[in-house]
């Protein structure tokens, strides 16, 4: 068995994607995902499984696309990859509110961050697959945007470490 942390992108935010956290782990455990568990409400999905991870990555579209009415971006990390970026964060005498993890289905480049609009004080960090953003003065505050077209999802590290701790509860 693998465990999965999935991150669904715009879910439950802004009245967009309405998708209610127990019928999503109710559809998530009747398409086979063992130990399904959810955190808040903005589609944050950890569960095991068995099956190879295209299987696993096209059950959960499957079942979200159901859920929502349309597909919907989900950004899957295995128990190993959460807990790296909940440990490694560059900011990490930040307040882990103030850090927001972006991630991306793909390796980033640093072209990606020198394109972000509006930056002003924010300090923005580059990963693998994600890039960490820490806004001191706050998110609320940042006038920072991404270019048109750019398909990610945000956490802020709180929310990255809880994941991370509720993964390592799954055997």
């Amino acid at each position: 068995m693998k465990t999965y942390v999935a991150l669904l992108r715009a879910v439950n935010v802004g009245g967009t994607g309405r998708l209610p956290m127990q019928a999503l782990r109710s559809a998530c455990t009747e398409a086979g995902l063992v130990g399904v568990r959810t955190y808040i409400a903005s589609g944050n999905v950890v569960f095991t499984s068995a099956e190879p991870f295209q299987t696993v990555s096209d059950t959960l579209n499957d079942v979200v696309a159901e859920l929502v009415g349309k597909p919907v971006d989900i950004f899957f990390r295995s128990f190993d990859e959460i807990s790296l970026i909940a440990e490694s964060s560059p900011f990490a005498s930040a307040p882990p509110n103030q850090v927001l993890v972006n991630f991306f289905n793909e390796t980033v480049s640093s072209s990606l961050v020198d394109s972000l609009i509006q930056r002003s004080n924010e300090q923005v960090s580059l990963g693998s697959r994600e890039i960490f953003i820490w806004y001191p003065d706050g998110m609320g505050k940042s006038k920072m945007r991404w270019p048109a077209k750019i398909v990610t999802t945000g956490r802020n590290l709180r929310t990255v470490r809880k994941l991370a701790d509720m993964a390592s509860e799954l055997p």
